[in-house]
């Protein structure tokens, strides 16, 4: 047997730079880049291990943070359909752990990452060494197990002759769309520089098949049968459209059925804004006529979506007595939510044997009117919460909203994750092609549009991408600016300054806590902080991290500076401070309820109030069985 010999790092990297995913004879590498940052748990080993590879190899991508670094992996991931994603590699102790927030939102949004962090060592020359947490009842745990419980997969490397299979089981569960996430192989360092005769065979070509599994015949007959007998049934597209690039095969069968086609965060998009049966979103953030259908539907058909609480209105939204539910989805887990009739299959493949079972099915052109009607009222509506009566006034979020719109390609990729634009734009924008939305919703984490946007524009770099990021969020991390500006990575952000927390300020003041620690502001005189606005400058800040910065005070300056940031070729901030500050966004109030729980005991009458409407609102939750 041939064999050759290399440390555990560079075989891995030999290894990484070798494995292909394939979907409809189409073949992707499956690890494109490593983002690395190093210290002393994994310098000597893939920080040498990267070097002697090189970039044709391995192509290394210098990050500044490592929750960032996991952001911009799963930016590209999604990006790229979960065909191709990119490794990180950090030191141990506080690099490691800085993993976790990263690994949990890759994770909850099934989307595939491979994180490779360091680990103190297996031959314990010193006990403990720098870093190490020390566990008085288990000798072999390290900071890297707080990776377990958000990774779909987790090793220890402690010998040479154990990555084999290691490293091949995390490329099964990378490439496997019914069980992919972030996966963990943690690396002791001095494993990491072991040397190791590695059998040839492992570091040949080798090619992992992302399936389409078409449902079974029974379960076909059944969801059309279900469809056939329903009044009023409701399509509600999540990612999963998305990630089995479904999105044909969805407009096929809304074209032949006229079943109208609501959307989570994940899923907008899925169906083009001005197709007639787009409905636009639905739950707490979504459109009236996406929950004025949804309350009175007696069929849900859920596809590709994991029913999380915004999408169900915390229970509260499909309110119809009968109603039943039909989940197409790739995952037994998520097909079996709410005591569904379940078709466990690719999105594609089950969409496409279900619009051939109900050949000549379509719903009563009355309720094909009903929703049309709804749907030109909404219109309507995102026109009004647009539009920008006079060019030289301060712009609200919404008007915003607006200019980008009236600024982006169909091919533009708008991307957010958290505060209070998510809702403005699940109800307001009108996505144009498939990946145009790009909303981080499944686990909302603040800091991850810029890094998100990098890992969008390495996998479609002729494509223009927006991280749209309010003053929140960007403070929590604009590290990543440094990485777009070092590589030439011409993202755009439009920064919005509203002086503090918006989103979970409107919440609390819904909630009963009276907006408590959710402004930017100094303290008055009673210690609270409703005193002047900070005086921070983030357009100078980004400016000092090397972005181009251009400042618009007005709607009419904003639509010229996103018109100059998009023709641009560097990394470019539109910088805008919104006319509401941190009251309200313009957007249409919200259009079905979310649970948050509210003080049940309180003095203060805006909690007594709260209360008041939080048990009118939780009466109407049911359990679907």
């Amino acid at each position: 047997m041939t064999t050759r010999r290399l440390t555990v790092a560079q075989a891995l990297v030999e290894f990484l730079a070798h494995q292909y995913t394939e979907r409809d004879g189409q073949r992707h590498r499956l690890i494109n880049a490593t983002w690395g940052i190093f210290g002393h748990g994994n310098v000597a080993g893939l920080g040498q291990a990267l070097l002697e590879a090189g970039q044709d190899t391995m192509p290394y991508l210098q990050g500044r943070n490592e929750q960032a670094m996991v952001h911009a992996a799963v930016g590209y991931a999604r990006q790229s359909n979960r065909l191709a994603a990119q490794a990180v590699t950090t030191s141990i102790g506080p690099g490691a752990t800085n993993l976790v927030t990263g690994a949990a939102l890759a994770t909850v949004n099934r989307l595939p990452v491979l994180l490779l962090p360091g680990d103190v060592f297996t031959t314990r020359p010193a006990d403990p060494v720098l870093q190490q947490l020390e566990v008085p009842y288990a000798g072999d745990v390290s900071v890297n197990d707080a990776l377990r419980p958000v990774s779909r997969y987790f090793d220890r490397v402690v010998r040479p002759e154990a990555l084999i299979p290691a490293a091949l089981a995390a490329m099964r569960v990378l490439a496997d769309p019914a069980e992919t996430g972030a996966v963990t192989l943690a690396m002791p360092q001095d494993v990491q520089a072991e040397a190791f005769d590695w059998p040839e065979e492992f570091f040949a070509d080798r090619v992992w098949r992302v399936r389409r599994p078409a449902p079974e015949h029974a379960e076909t007959t059944a969801a059309a049968q279900a469809i056939r007998a329903a009044r009023r049934p409701l399509v509600v597209a999540g990612g999963g459209v998305h990630h089995s690039e479904a999105e044909g095969a969805l407009k096929a069968f809304a074209d032949a059925t006229g079943i109208p086609v609501a959307s989570t965060q994940a899923g907008k998009g899925s169906l083009r804004h001005d197709h007639p049966a787009d409905i636009g979103g639905i739950g707490h953030t979504g459109t009236a006529v996406a929950d004025d259908l949804a309350r009175t539907a007696d069929l849900i058909i859920g596809v590709g979506t994991r029913y999380s609480d915004f999408t169900t209105a915390s229970a509260t939204l499909f309110a119809d007595p009968d109603v039943r539910f039909l989940n197409l989805n790739i995952t037994g887990f998520d097909a079996h939510k709410l005591a569904a009739t379940t078709l466990v299959a690719d999105a594609r493949a089950g969409l496409e044997a279900l619009t051939a079972e109900l050949a000549g099915h379509r719903v009563d052109e009355t309720y094909e009117a009903e929703y049309r009607t709804g749907k030109a009222r909404w219109e309507r509506l995102v026109d009004a919460a647009y539009a920008a009566e006079d060019p030289s006034a301060r712009p609200s979020q919404t008007q915003v909203l607006g200019a980008l719109d009236a600024t982006v390609g169909d091919d533009d990729v708008v991307i957010n994750a958290a505060g209070s634009l998510p809702g403005d734009l699940h109800k307001l924008w009108r996505a144009r092609s498939p990946r145009q939305y790009h909303l981080e919703y499944g686990y909302s984490c603040m800091g991850y549009e810029i890094p998100g946007a990098i890992g969008v524009r390495l996998a479609a770099p002729d494509t223009p991408v927006w991280a749209l990021v309010g003053d929140g969020t960007y403070l929590m991390m604009p590290t990543e600016i440094v990485t777009a500006v070092q590589e030439g990575i011409n993202i755009n952000i439009v920064l919005l300054q509203n002086h503090g927390y918006a989103s979970i300020g409107g919440l609390s003041e819904t909630t009963g806590a009276e907006r408590f620690g959710t402004a930017y502001r100094f303290r008055s005189a009673d210690g609270m902080y409703t005193g002047d606005p900070l005086p921070v400058d983030l357009a100078a800040n980004a400016a000092s991290l090397g972005m181009d910065v251009l400042r618009a005070a007005t709607v009419a300056e904003l639509r010229e500076a996103l018109a100059a940031a998009r023709a641009s070729d560097r990394p470019t901030c539109v910088y805008v401070e919104t006319e509401t500050g941190d009251t309200v966004s313009g957007a249409p109030d919200a259009q079905a309820w979310w649970d948050v729980p509210v003080a049940e005991t309180a003095t203060r009458p805006a909690a007594v109030k709260a209360r008041e409407e939080y048990d009118r609102h939780a009466a109407g939750r049911r359990r679907h069985l």
